[in-house]
């Protein structure tokens, strides 16, 4: 039976179209852990469809995604290409599949991955804000930890029918190597002293603005730069005026250079003291700096005016810093910061940590449940969730936080060779434990966000309401925006201020600079699905259900 369904599952997962599918086994017992072969199956679909429904080969990226979510989605692809082939080996212990069949469904998501390097925009990208430049260095490296993991656990030992030379795809190294390594320089050039005593500007074209996202992908680019990034001799011809010089000059490119490792430590440092953390241990959005006068010399002004926005993704991009951190240094410390950032995410939920329950049941609630901070009744959410208002930056934001998460809590394989063995295996021991954790509150989310996918298997953007709709008469449609703080401005929904706090050159008189002007959002006729309101379902809607049960799969698998 096991064989049976396996090999359809895999022919399920290469079909266009997937209307049958056979009983899925609930959970296979292996050594010490289950293998939840129904979420595995859930995962493979998420991604075929994200691929089928969204990716075109003859142009090499997802059309409908612009620059910086295209490069999100290589992530997303490249991190669920790693769960695939750990968990097909899992599988393939147990009987279930055929080496030769899952090395072909990856070899197709590898070979995409590889047609959206020549896809991606990389001249617009160079001349765009800094974060945008970090999510490009992400993702290469990404696909290079990928290649290289895959590669080791089948090519290059094990059977001898096997070729010994490695596997095809770290051809690819130079590559996504040069890439990645031209994004970060290009981007370093925002880590800035003079205003705020350090930090990394988000948009040398904007008023400076230092923010939490722009920071964290600081930071946790730059310890992937000196864990993964495997060394680049190619001297780049691209150099535009202006550029760091050093890009055109120097051709030795060495991995493990101890800058990056000063620069994530130097970035992790000023984000600690930054103030940027709210009451409930959450990253509000950034730091503006009042008084500042273009063309003036601002020398030692300072971040005094601080937007309280809170976004799902500000709190989960520093994760990855994190984890590396700690396979830098060592030090616990990194991780115990980690993890008081998730479990201060999930409180926002509205989840109870402790008794594994929503603060409220919305089974028995008499209202719509209340909002949290990052959600309500358990399942995560950004504010404009609730209303269909998301722009396609938000619509990104969750699958993000997931990417990062699972991340952070996939075992702690690597160890410093000063690090004594009996130390390290304290720290992984504690740290898998507090990631299994989480695992009730991700299958929560995962039953609610299962119920927002269309007949097409779609994700929707809202996954609450995948939760409420078999739980609560209220009607779902009339549910009113999520009142943001005092202080915040969202301007990743409603666009960025045309004030003197925010843009150069406003077209507002000096007496408007403190009111933000929100843009008017047309609202959407009711509808019998409130996930086709606003945007729809979109790629960046489907990466984050892919996210979320690959988030799943890997804590499901934890000892």
């Amino acid at each position: 039976m096991f064989v049976r369904w396996g090999v359809t599952l895999l022919a399920l997962a290469v079909a266009v179209n997937a209307a049958a599918v056979p009983p899925r086994p609930q959970v296979l017992l292996v050594g010490n852990s289950s293998l939840d072969t129904e979420l595995f199956g859930d995962t493979l679909d998420a991604l075929r469809v994200m691929q089928n429904e969204y990716f075109e080969s003859w142009i090499g990226t997802w059309p409908t995604a612009i620059d910086w979510t295209a490069a999100v989605m290589g992530t997303q692809v490249a991190g669920a290409l790693y769960s695939l082939s750990e968990g097909f080996e899992a599988l393939r212990t147990s009987h279930i599949y055929e080496f030769s069949m899952s090395e072909n469904l990856i070899s197709l998501y590898f070979t995409q991955l590889v047609s959206f390097y020549f896809g991606q925009d990389a001249l617009s990208l160079r001349a765009q804000a800094y974060d945008d430049m970090l999510w490009v260095v992400l993702g290469w490296l990404d696909a290079i930890k990928f290649a290289k993991d895959h590669s080791k656990a089948h090519f290059e030992a094990g059977p001898s029918q096997r070729p010994a030379q490695g596997w095809y795809g770290t051809t690819w190294f130079p590559a996504f190597a040069h890439r990645a390594r031209i994004f970060w320089h290009l981007a370093s050039v925002g880590w800035d002293t003079k205003l705020c005593g350090g930090g990394m500007n988000w948009n040398p074209r904007l008023m400076p603005y230092k923010n939490a996202i722009t920071n964290e992908l600081y930071i946790s680019a730059s310890t992937a730069m000196y864990l993964h990034f495997p060394g680049d001799d190619n001297s780049s011809p691209f150099i535009a005026k202006g550029e760091e010089p050093e890009l055109a000059l120097n051709t030795n490119w060495p991995p493990h250079d101890p800058k990056y490792r000063i620069a994530a430590l130097d970035g992790h440092r000023w984000l600690q003291s930054s103030n940027m953390t709210n009451r409930q241990g959450l990253y509000v959005d950034g730091f503006h700096i009042s008084g500042y006068k273009p063309g003036d010399d601002n020398s030692g002004k300072k971040c005094d005016e601080r937007d309280e926005m809170v976004y799902t993704y500000n709190q989960g991009v520093l994760l990855t810093g994190l984890r590396h951190l700690y396979t830098i240094t060592g030090e616990p410390k990194y991780l115990e910061e980690g993890q008081q950032l998730i479990r201060s995410t999930i409180r926002a939920t509205g989840w109870n940590i402790e008794s594994n329950l929503p603060f409220e049941n919305p089974a028995t609630a008499k209202s719509f449940p209340p909002w949290h901070g990052l959600g309500r009744a358990g399942v995560l959410e950004d504010a404009c969730d609730a209303s269909g208002t998301c722009s396609q930056d938000a619509q990104t934001f969750k699958g993000i936080w997931m990417h990062h998460f699972t991340t952070f809590c996939i075992p702690l394989v690597e160890r410093l060779a000063t690090m004594t063995p009996g130390v390290h295996t304290r720290h992984v021991n504690s740290h898998i434990a507090s990631c299994k954790e989480y695992e009730a509150w991700l299958r929560h989310n995962v039953n609610a966000a299962r119920n927002t996918k269309d007949r097409d298997g779609k994700f929707g953007m809202w996954w609450t309401a995948g939760l409420l709709r078999d739980v609560t008469a209220f009607d779902l449609n009339v549910v009113t925006d999520v009142p943001k703080p005092d202080g915040a401005t969202d301007y990743r929904n409603e666009g960025v201020p045309n004030t003197h706090l925010w843009v150069l050159t406003p077209t507002v008189s000096s007496s408007e600079d403190r009111k933000q002007r929100p843009m008017t959002r047309k609202r959407d006729a009711l509808v019998s699905d409130v996930n086709d309101r606003g945007r729809g379902r979109t790629v960046e809607t489907q990466s984050g259900g892919l996210a979320l049960l690959r988030a799943l799969w890997e804590i499901s698998r934890l000892p």
